[in-house]
Formats: structure tokens, C-alpha cells, sequence
């Protein structure tokens, strides 16, 4: 079975953090796997230059605190990721300085500046058999995720699991989402991450002292949940911050996919879980409604045109914000945004739903949009 740790953590002052880190890691063993001279790789969520009280990205308080942990131990810690954007010096030093994690090198730590990338064979994959990935990841011996809980636009949830992406060169993104347009294919490429450096993952924690509901996972809302939690397994550790923020966990496609695969059972009840859950789950987080399914398979091209045009949530910009940067333009990984006086037009033909249009709108003018039929079903389903 496995075992889940939530303790609470109710800011980010030093003297909070270091002891609710000990205290969530302790049913788990503590870290009495790293050995002397190892190198471990925390990989963060650092997903743009924004600052940590914005609650997109992991505090640095906390990676501080789990740096000094380590080196006591006599590991040697790197801190690393691959946001959106270019994969070198220039571009990842701003993201480091926006981010705060300066600081992880005066508690002891490297920030990553190895900018190599290497390609990776998974013949065991559901649908990434190949893949590129960022190459600090082979100096390490150990490999913590250390995750932001956030809604996400794609994929409803951002923590563990998605948290993973951020393997992927940043300048390569693009190219997965055009290569697996599905959000379910895109889920099941996700998990495959997962999967291919699940032997050298030692623990996944999570960030959920602030986390973000809304527009996420960068234009959101910061929402104080004051909880760690810790797992060995990603899918499992997101299955119980589904549950935390009242989210159907068949409505997250990575967790869709990895109860399919038996990789996690259906329901939180059959996790152990070391801590009150109850005492952090929050009955009014505001989720990104994801639909379970974007194909209805064997129902015809009518079915699947009007999941497309009814139900499927698409990106949509608010005009009164949006301030005409052409940035959702710049990334689109399908070339489907133009610019007309001023505003972006998606062509909904052709758009592929990835929502980085949503991710990476600089003021949060792009929105998760839900069709009126949509909302009519679901508000129809809620009703007893």
C-alpha cells in the first residue's frame, strides 16, 4: 500500500519549515537513503520568472531547508529545471534570480548549469518511446521532486507527476504538445517521464503550504492550504492533493492514466495515509474542470465534434486585459494564434488545446474558457 505524509506547515518563516519538513518525512524513513558524497537533484517547479510569493513556483524556503538536511548528511545537492523558454545560462540564471533561489546556494546547494541535453530510449512507454531530457539529471545519484500544488489548464492539477515535465528542455516543449495533442496521450507521455526516472526518484514532496487555484499554474490565485506532503510514489502523492483540493481525481488525465495502468488505486481510502487529510482539504478551491475524456472512441466524427465544439474547455483571451505582447502567439506550439488589432485569434480549427497560450500569458489575460452546454451538465451532475 502506499504511504502518504501530510503535516502541517503553516507559512514559510525557517524556523516553521525545517521542523514540518523533518516531521513529514519521518514516516517515510526521514532521509536515511542518502549516503555520504551522493548527489541529489531536486528537481523544482520553476516554471517562469515570477517571484515566490506569487505561488507559482516551489519556495524557496522550503528548498533551503531540505538543501541543509542534505548536506548534513554529506550529500551534494542541484537544484534544477527547464521552464518554457530557452534552455541556457542567460534565460535560466533570470528564472533563478526572479524565482529566489539564490538562496539555495548560500544553505549549500548548486543551481544547475549544465545546459547539455541527451536523448532517451523507454521501450516500456505507453507513448513516449523517445524523448530528450536534461543531462544534469545523469550526474545525480538521487532525484527528489519537490512540486508546486496549482491548477493547471491541460491537465486540471499541477503537482507531482506534471512537475515532471520539467525534464523536457524547455525550447522541446512545444514540440510534445504538438506530438501528443490528445490530453490523455499527453498524460500518458507525462506518466512515461515518470516511469523512465522512477528508479532514481527517491521522494516526491510537496509545496501546498500556499498553493494556487484559479487561472494556473502561473496567472492563478495564491490559496493557503498549510500542508507538506511527502510520498515515494508521484501518482499516489497527487491522488491525495486531488482529494486536498475537492478535484475528481478522474478528471486529472495523468491520474486517469495511472489508476488505468494500476499504478494507484481509484480512491484515496485505499492509501495510508500518515497525518489528519481532513484537516486540510478545502470544499471551495476553485478547479479548472477538465473533461475525462477529449475522444469519444467507436461514437463517430459527430460525437467527437461536438466534445470539441460543446464540452471541451478551450483558451480564450479577456480582452480588457490583454495588452497585445503577442506572447501566446510567440508560443503556441500549432502556429494557430494571429494578432488583430491588438488581440489574439485563435483559430479554433486548429487548435490542439495545450492551454500554453494560458500558461504563459505574462498578465493572465488568457483564460480556461467553458462552454455554456458544458457547465449546464456539470452543474446537472452536481445536483443530488
Amino acid at each position: 500500500m502506499h504511504r502518504i505524509s501530510i503535516v502541517p506547515c503553516s507559512d514559510y518563516d525557517p524556523k516553521t519549515v525545517r521542523p514540518a519538513l523533518e516531521a513529514v518525512l519521518a514516516p517515510l524513513g526521514g532521509l536515511d537513503w542518502v549516503t555520504p558524497g551522493m548527489t541529489v537533484a531536486i528537481k523544482a517547479n520553476l516554471v517562469s520568472m515570477m517571484k515566490p510569493e506569487r505561488a507559482a513556483t516551489t519556495h524557496p524556503a522550503l528548498l533551503c531547508a531540505l538543501v541543509e538536511m542534505l548536506c548534513e548528511r554529506g550529500a551534494k545537492p542541484i537544484v534544477g529545471d527547464s521552464p518554457g523558454g530557452l534552455y541556457n545560462a542567460a534565460f535560466l540564471n533570470r528564472v533563478y534570480s526572479a524565482t529566489g533561489m539564490k538562496a539555495v546556494e548560500a544553505a549549500g546547494a548548486k543551481l544547475n548549469q549544465n545546459y547539455a541535453t541527451k536523448d532517451a530510449r523507454f521501450e516500456n512507454a505507453l507513448v513516449a518511446k523517445s524523448f530528450t531530457y536534461t543531462a544534469y539529471l545523469d550526474e545525480a545519484d538521487a532525484i527528489i521532486d519537490f512540486c508546486k500544488l496549482k491548477t493547471h489548464g491541460m491537465m486540471g492539477m499541477s503537482a507531482a507527476a506534471k512537475n515532471m515535465f520539467g525534464v523536457v528542455p524547455g525550447t522541446f516543449k512545444p514540440e510534445y504538445h504538438f506530438r501528443f495533442p490528445d490530453h490523455l496521450d499527453f498524460a500518458k507521455m507525462l506518466v512515461d517521464l515518470n516511469s523512465y526516472f522512477a528508479d532514481k526518484t527517491k521522494l516526491c514532496l510537496v509545496d501546498a503550504v500556499v498553493g494556487m487555484e484559479g487561472n494556473g499554474p502561473t496567472q492563478g490565485t495564491p490559496r493557503k492550504i498549510g500542508a507538506l506532503l511527502a510520498a515515494k510514489s508521484a501518482h499516489a502523492l497527487d491522488l491525495t492533493c486531488a482529494h486536498v483540493i475537492g478535484i475528481d481525481p478522474e478528471t486529472v488525465p495523468t491520474l486517469q492514466v495511472a489508476m488505468q495502468s494500476g499504478m494507484i488505486p481509484s480512491s484515496v481510502n485505499d492509501l495510508e495515509i500518515i497525518g489528519d487529510l481532513s484537516a486540510f482539504c478545502i470544499a471551495d478551491y476553485e478547479n479548472i474542470p477538465v473533461h475525462k475524456s477529449m475522444k469519444f472512441e467507436g461514437r463517430g466524427k459527430f460525437a467527437a465534434m461536438f466534445v470539441r465544439t460543446s464540452l471541451q474547455s478551450r483558451p480564450k483571451p479577456d480582452r480588457k486585459k490583454c495588452i497585445g505582447c503577442k506572447e501566446c502567439a510567440k508560443i503556441c506550439p500549432a502556429k494557430v494564434i494571429t494578432m488583430k488589432n491588438g488581440i489574439p485569434v485563435i483559430d479554433r480549427k486548429k487548435c490542439i488545446t495545450c492551454f500554453c497560450c494560458q500558461e504563459f500569458c505574462p498578465v493572465g489575460a488568457m483564460k480556461v474558457h467553458r462552454p455554456l452546454v458544458a457547465k449546464i451538465i456539470n452543474r446537472k451532475k452536481e445536483k443530488p
